[in-house]
């Protein structure tokens, strides 16, 4: 796993909060990961870009074509917040993990704190499925940033557009976010969210 540093919104729940600024002490320099990867050819399979937000990176498609050339597949974990860089790299990537936060809408930019950060993700996850890449969508619930309602629109709309993997994942509490664990159990009615999807699962925390 490569975590790539930065991201442009700030939802609550992050579990990778000190990935966020662009910049941060203690990075590893881009050569030390292409010389560590050469090392480990044979022994690894693929490397899976993540984050933060790895399309924040200018350089990713350039990293990812590098890492192609040792031999390597590659993943991308993503809420597609660049929908241009995003689309860019889809040609690249074996699997793509697909983050979609909440309803496409004004309830997007109340989660990640950024106006239209709703339509970005939704023309990132238009790209993914036109693309025919290997993809699971996911969404982490907590009823202290997505209702029920909210969540039954978001996966109708999903199904819509023609998601066939997606994976329902409880909150975990890290980094000191202030939520209460008891409101990460998922009550929804899960039955009618395995119909709309081919493939569904729930990970607890």
């Amino acid at each position: 796993m490569v975590y790539c540093q930065g991201c442009p919104w700030r939802c609550g729940y992050c579990h990778n909060p000190h990935l966020l600024p662009s910049e941060a002490v203690g990075g590893i320099a881009w050569s030390e990961v292409l010389e560590f990867l050469r090392r480990r050819r044979g022994l690894l399979d693929a490397v899976v870009f993540s984050g933060g937000e790895p399309t924040a990176q200018p350089g990713l498609a350039r990293a990812m074509r590098a890492v192609k050339a040792l031999g390597y597949r590659i993943g991308l974990h993503s809420a597609g917040a660049y929908p241009r860089r995003f689309a860019e790299v889809l040609p690249l990537v074996d699997w793509v993990g697909f983050d979609a936060k909440a309803p496409f809408d004004a309830t997007y930019e109340r989660i990640t704190g950024v106006r239209a950060s709703g339509a970005a993700a939704l023309a990132s996850a238009r790209s993914l499925l036109a693309s025919g890449v290997d993809c699971e969508f996911r969404t982490t619930w907590h009823a202290g940033f997505l209702s029920l309602a909210e969540l039954e629109r978001l996966t109708g709309t999903l199904a819509d557009l023609g998601v066939r993997r997606y994976a329902l994942q409880e909150f975990r509490a890290s980094g000191g976010v202030g939520f209460r664990p008891e409101a990460a159990t998922v009550t929804a009615d899960l039955d009618a969210l395995q119909r709309r999807f081919p493939q569904f699962s729930l990970r607890r925390a």
